[in-house]
């Protein structure tokens, strides 16, 4: 049998548990999104030195790629500053990404997050 004192105490423990069930859901959820803009930037980077590397390319290209790959992929990455440099041996191409990691949303933050890919360019 409920005493008068427990009435109500199912709502108030209810709303307590669902409001930490959906804290712990977003924080997940909002993880994902931190790891798919560093996984695609990584993925960027990557490829463009790759292209960048190409006999009938131009650094210019590998930057072209890389930043149409980063648009294409995740929301407000027009933020995101993108370079590419040819080492002074002239065979190492380094892409580099600099971007903010997305605190809510695909919305960044101050925090930044950067991505670095290299390829050998072995045309003479």
């Amino acid at each position: 049998m409920q005493s008068s004192k427990d009435s109500g105490s199912i709502v108030a423990e209810s709303a307590m548990i669902i409001a930490l069930i959906t804290l712990l859901c977003g924080t997940i959820l909002q993880l994902g999104v931190i790891i798919h803009t560093r996984n695609t930037m990584i993925d960027a980077a990557s490829a463009g030195a790759r292209h960048a590397a190409l006999a009938d390319r131009a650094l210019a290209d590998g930057k072209q790629r890389a930043t149409q790959l980063l648009t294409s992929s995740i929301p407000n990455a027009s933020t995101a500053y993108v370079t590419v440099n040819r080492e002074t041996s002239g065979e190492l191409i380094t892409v580099t990404i600099d971007h903010q990691i997305p605190l809510l949303g695909f919305i960044t933050g101050p925090i930044p997050l950067s991505a670095t890919a290299h390829a050998y360019d072995l045309t003479p």
